[in-house]
């Protein structure tokens, strides 16, 4: 990846921006989740309801931490999340009640990731904290997997896309419940 352009994408992330990004299966659609006005314009641009809730993917753990209630968690199931990370795993999480319904939605957790994704890796980590991200489409329709598929679709409404790849795995990722592990999504 080169350098300028995760500048670049980092640079319109501090101005409210919605980019798309390669990740692990499929191009995704972030921006600052502190950030009411970007995360509703991601809202709209995907056509998805306020109230669906809406994942974070992060560099690393320290990042999910001032969004999660860890302390709602049963004993030892923190470690099993953490072992499942960095990966294609999100793990819904409750939320610390200070957490905006912009990200929550209606409920009282919040999805999250801690990609292995390289590309996303490094966004993250240059921009100094988590990504919303949400799969690069409108609602109901797939999802691209392709910067040029994502410029086809998407890119009139797009303030930038990260040029780069998907990891190639074929479905989204797994999405389990941290309280109780139950698989939500299957990947």
């Amino acid at each position: 990846m080169n350098p300028q352009d995760l500048l670049t994408a980092v640079e319109h992330l501090n101005n409210g921006a919605v980019i798309g990004y390669a990740t692990e299966a499929v191009f995704g659609l972030g921006c600052d989740p502190d950030n009411g006005e970007a995360v509703q314009r991601l809202l709209e641009i995907k056509q998805r309801p306020v109230d669906k809730g809406l994942v974070l993917i992060a560099a690393d753990f320290s990042q999910l931490r001032p969004y999660l209630d860890l302390e709602a968690l049963p004993p030892g199931r923190l470690e099993i999340i953490l072992d499942s990370w960095p990966g294609p795993y999100t793990w819904v999480i409750p939320a610390k009640p200070e957490v905006p319904m912009w990200l929550r939605g209606r409920f009282d957790s919040l999805a999250v990731r801690v990609s292995a994704h390289r590309q996303v890796h490094d966004l993250c980590l240059a921009f100094g904290k988590p990504l919303v991200s949400t799969s690069a489409n409108k609602t109901g329709e797939e999802p691209a997997r392709t910067a040029q598929a994502l410029s086809r679709q998407l890119g009139g409404e797009l303030d930038y896309i990260l040029s780069g790849t998907t990891d190639g795995l074929a479905n989204p990722s797994l999405i389990r419940d941290g309280i109780t592990g139950v698989t939500l999504r299957p990947a």
